[in-house]
Order: C-alpha cells, then sequence, then structure tokens
C-alpha cells in the first residue's frame, strides 16, 4: 500500500518531539486551504479566459487591428497570471507545505526539480514583471490617442507616467532580489569549501 503525495508522511522521529514543536512543525498545513482557494481562482481565470477568447472569436470580423491586439494581449496577460498562480500553487506547496513526490512523473515541470524559496522569488517576481509588461504594451498601445479628443483614452498622462515609474521598479526590485540571492547563494558556497 502506498501513500499519495498529500498524505502528510512525519519522519521516523516526529512522534518523539515535544508537543510545542510538533504543533509548530504541523502547523504548515494550515496553508492547505489557500492553495486549494488558488486553484479555485485559477479555475476563475480559465471561465474569463474562456469568455475573452469566444469574444475575440466573435468578432474578428468586425474588430479593427488594434481591438484584435487588445483582445490578445487580454488573453495573454490572464495566461501569465495563470502561469503566476501555478507557480505559487505548486512552488509554494512543494516548498512550505510538503512534497509532491514528482521526480519520476514525466509532466513533471523542470523548474520543480531545483525549486526553493530563493527560486521561487525570482521566478514570481519575473511573471510579475512580465504581467506588468502586457499592462504596459496595452497602456502604450492607447498612448498616442492621449489628449485627443476624437479618440479619447481610458489612460491620463499622468497614469501612463506611473505606470513606467512601477514598472521600472518591478524590474530594480527583481533584479534586487537576484542579487541578494546570489550574493547568499556564494557565500554559502564559500563557508561550505
Amino acid at each position: 500500500m502506498s501513500m499519495s503525495a498529500d498524505t502528510p508522511v512525519p519522519p521516523k522521529d516526529f512522534k518523539g518531539l515535544r508537543p510545542l514543536p510538533q504543533i509548530i512543525f504541523g502547523s504548515r498545513w494550515l496553508q492547505l486551504p489557500l492553495y486549494l482557494g488558488l486553484i479555485v481562482a485559477q479555475c476563475v481565470y480559465v471561465i474569463l479566459f474562456l469568455k475573452e477568447l469566444w469574444h475575440l472569436v466573435g468578432g474578428a470580423m468586425k474588430f479593427t487591428e488594434q481591438e484584435i491586439m487588445l483582445v490578445v494581449l487580454g488573453l495573454i496577460d490572464v495566461v501569465m497570471i495563470s502561469n503566476l498562480l501555478i507557480m505559487v500553487i505548486v512552488g509554494g506547496y512543494e516548498t512550505f507545505v510538503s512534497r509532491l513526490e514528482l521526480e519520476k512523473h514525466p509532466d513533471q515541470p523542470e523548474w520543480l526539480s531545483h525549486v526553493n524559496a530563493s527560486v521561487l522569488k525570482i521566478k514570481l517576481a519575473m511573471a510579475i514583471i512580465g504581467i506588468s509588461s502586457i499592462h504596459l504594451l496595452r497602456t502604450f498601445i492607447y498612448a498616442g490617442t492621449l489628449g485627443s479628443p476624437t479618440s479619447p483614452s481610458p489612460y491620463t498622462e499622468t497614469g501612463v507616467m506611473w505606470q513606467t515609474i512601477i514598472h521600472g521598479l518591478f524590474i530594480l526590485s527583481a533584479l534586487g532580489i537576484a542579487a541578494v540571492e546570489r550574493i547568499g547563494a556564494s557565500a554559502y558556497t564559500k563557508s561550505h569549501h
């Protein structure tokens, strides 16, 4: 009889732990409802994607090229957010709750084999930059109509400026996280040689 990956397998000496360490170590399972909630959010994004795809197919003959591009950017945005959710669900569960034991599974994502909190932070930062880039590209498509009375833009000059600044801060944050992780890994390697 084999146990599923979701069945917690305490180490042999887990029962020998004092009660407080047992409670603290077992408290990681309180995160399980959070990850299940993110799976529900993933389902909502699938519904949103299908709705937008239906909208694109239905309007393909009457939409302008710019309108098609905006809908496609919306679809890409949904996919990137969905990818971010998967990284948080799978990587977070594997890192903070319990092993999924997918090492021999043919569909195991490559990144999962070496996931840890540091790798997950960098991957999440890169995904957020990608999502921000899609939003900024959508904004820039409208930028040509800023201040035009015939084709009003849903964005203001100040809004475009702030989106650009925030995107730049996302990039700087990701670079900072990567630099700190690299310094930490270098220091760890030096201390173990």
